[in-house]
């Protein structure tokens, strides 16, 4: 199953400078997971004591993943999980 993850501009370079990268896993859980075998210099940036960081926003198909199952979110071949950092000041 491919899942296609969006990487935003500011992780891309832990993501060896890709915009987006192709993972596996029924859930966002699994997903994420694979994403950060494949790219490990991502993992302190979106996750902490191994829950995702409160300021990383995961989208599944445009669905904010806080209102669907969170990390335990089915996912279907062809959906896309966007990582939206929160983005704060003034």
């Amino acid at each position: 199953m491919a899942i296609k993850v969006e990487i935003p501009g500011p992780l891309r370079e832990q993501a060896g400078g890709n915009t987006e990268v192709t993972v596996t896993g029924a859930t966002v859980g699994a997903a994420l997971a694979d994403l950060v075998k494949q790219h490990p210099a991502l993992e302190p940036k979106l996750f902490a004591n191994g829950a995702i960081r409160p300021y990383i926003n995961v989208f599944v198909n445009n669905e904010d993943i806080r209102y669907l199952d969170e990390m335990d979110t089915a996912l279907t071949d062809g959906v896309v999980v966007a990582l939206i950092p929160a983005v704060a000041g003034g």
